[in-house]
């Protein structure tokens, strides 16, 4: 029974070892998860202020230039920008930390008039 003294706290020691670890896996799982949201977000919005652009009478423009601004009012870099007919593509990049690292997130977005069957 001596010996065993002592082993409930290494035990527990292991046990709040391993909770931290799986907690500080999913605080960088979010952070990348938001990361990545915003990509997204900001690629979404560019590319439909790319194609409002695109088609708009009213106010025309460089489509690509007016996806450029939505993406830098949005914080995302705009990498590339495609204009297909009626449809504009843009890809964004995200600058982010991720548990204190940095990283870089993508986004995608297509946007034009919608396909009639």
């Amino acid at each position: 029974m001596a010996q065993e003294t002592g082993s409930g706290t290494v035990l527990a020691l292991a046990v709040i070892a391993v909770l931290l670890s799986m907690g500080l896996l999913v605080v960088g799982l979010v952070q990348a998860q938001a990361a990545r949201s915003r990509a997204q977000a900001g690629a979404d919005l560019a590319a439909l202020a790319g194609a409002t652009a695109l088609s708009s009478v009213v106010a025309p423009g460089d489509p690509c230039a007016v996806a450029g601004k939505v993406a830098t009012a949005n914080q995302v870099e705009l990498t590339g920008c495609s204009i297909a007919g009626e449809d504009v593509t843009v890809q964004v990049e995200a600058q982010a930390r991720v548990l204190g690292l940095p990283r870089v997130a993508v986004g995608s977005a297509r946007a034009g008039p919608a396909d009639t069957p």
